[in-house]
Parts: structure tokens; sequence; C-alpha cells
């Protein structure tokens, strides 16, 4: 195989529009290739042994350079290429925005044993944004997630989250989270500030988020794309349920890290299907 590359954007995702250019040390051209929908360029033919210049461009992302040493093998192996939005970050509109839960997801993720780990997702929730016009440090966030939608793909465990041992949601039918405020902390990231209601537990829980973009949708519509992380301890919601197995492991971990990928529609209300 002549050239692999791998085409990521700063989140680690796939950049299936990609091109990659090759020139040798003239500036000439020696291979041109799209990248597939996983973002990977493969090219199977041989190249000349020598040192080439890879151009990696986009639409919507600033081009990328790097060098590339090609041996006797005839092979380049680039790696994973980077690219950056184009001139920057892009917010989202001001205004209203509105989660569409289809189109989004909220997980968590516990260690089982020590050794692996166990997801699981709420499938019935709703949220809100709210983007500043002035001050994006200003927007607001509110979500109401209903927590006998727990779903982790097994009847008995999904019944023993619901108990009162841990979400016990005949007590606390609904888990809300209202931000507070958001401090930069990066060109696309931000840190939201808030507090988490979940197991009659209100405590203060900071958000990791990635702005994605933004983009047009098949219905006339504009949807942003988010992604965030948090990382809560079972104990600080007063779940301390645990049982140790061997040699002191404990069956379940005591943190939680929370994983949410969200699609949002520009407007207060999602569009009728």
């Amino acid at each position: 195989m002549g050239l692999t590359a791998r085409i990521r954007t700063r989140d680690g995702w796939a950049v299936s529009h990609a091109v990659v250019t090759l020139t040798d040390m003239t500036g000439s051209q020696v291979l041109r290739a799209e990248a597939d929908i996983e973002g990977t360029v493969r090219d199977v033919n041989p190249l000349p042994p020598g040192a080439y210049t890879v151009i990696v461009t986009a639409v919507g992302y600033a081009p990328a350079a790097a060098s590339a040493i090609v041996t006797a093998s005839g092979r380049a192996e680039v790696g994973t290429v980077t690219l950056a939005r184009q001139g920057g970050t892009e917010l989202p509109p001001p205004g209203p925005w509105t989660v569409d839960p289809a189109h989004s997801t909220v997980g968590a993720v516990a260690q089982h044993l020590g050794i692996s780990s166990v997801h699981g997702r709420f499938t019935e929730f709703a949220a809100s944004i709210e983007v500043a016009p002035d001050d994006v440090t200003k927007s607001r966030v509110e979500a109401v997630i209903r927590a006998d939608s727990i779903g982790t793909g097994n009847a008995m465990r999904d019944g023993h989250l619901k108990s009162a041992d841990f979400l016990d949601v005949e007590r606390f039918p609904e888990i809300t989270y209202r931000s507070s405020g958001l401090s930069v902390a990066g060109s696309d990231r931000w840190t939201v500030h808030g507090e988490l209601s979940l197991h009659g537990v209100v405590r203060p829980v900071d958000l990791d988020l990635a702005y994605l973009g933004t983009g047009a949708d098949p219905w006339g519509g504009t949807r942003a794309a988010f992604r965030a992380t948090a990382q809560l301890r079972r104990e600080d919601f007063a779940m301390n349920y645990n049982q140790v197995v061997q040699a002191g492991i404990a069956a379940i971990g005591t943190t939680l890290k929370v994983e949410l990928d969200v699609q949002a529609v520009q407007g207060d209300s999602l569009p009728q299907a």
C-alpha cells in the first residue's frame, strides 16, 4: 500500500470529505486521494522513495500540511492529520435551541469488577439551550431526564438501578440540570457550570463541552451539535450501594462518567413530524 492517512477533527471525528494531495520536492503533484466515510485514505500504488509534502484540505476546515518520507518499501504512513475549523470557531447563532432526543444520547459509564465498563443510557429527556447574543459565557442550558428511562441492555440490572439502592425512581422520578454560567476552555471548548439534581441531592457539576458545528437539516431547519462529559462520584448523590467481591474489589465503581452527544434544533420547539 502506497499512502495511508487518517483525517480527524480535534474531537476525533472522521472528516469523510477530506482530500489528500502528495507533492514531491519539486512541488509536482504525485497523488491525489479522497478519504472514505471513516476519514481514512488508502492508496495502493507504491511510491518512489524520497521526501514528500502531504497537503490535506476539506470544505469548512483550514488546510493542513505534513512531511512524509517514503522508504524503499514504497509506503508512506502519514498517521493521523487533525484539521481545525476554517477561521476559528463559528459559534451557533444566538437565541433558543431545542435538543432533539431522537438524535441525541444521554449516557453513563460505570466500571464493573475493576476491569470492564457497563454502559447505560437514558431514553426520555428534554433540554433547551439559550445562546447569548453578546457573550457566549452568558448562555444557558436546562435539562430534565426521566430517571426510569435508564437502560443497560439487561432487565435485571435495569430494575436494580431503578430501585432505592441507586436512582430510587419512585421517590425521585426526574434528574435535572441547570447551568449557572460558562467559562472558555479553548477556541471551541467551554466548561459549563451548573447544578445537578440527582437522587434527591443537588450538587454543583461542571460539564466539559465541545462544539462540533452547525448545519442545515433536510427539513429546512438549522442544527448544532455538541459533545459533553462529566465525572460524578456516586457517594456525592447518596448512592452508596456496593458489593465487595474477592480480594476487596468492588463490583461497581465509585465514579460514573457521563457522556452526552447532543443535537439541537434552532428555535424553541422541535419540528412537527
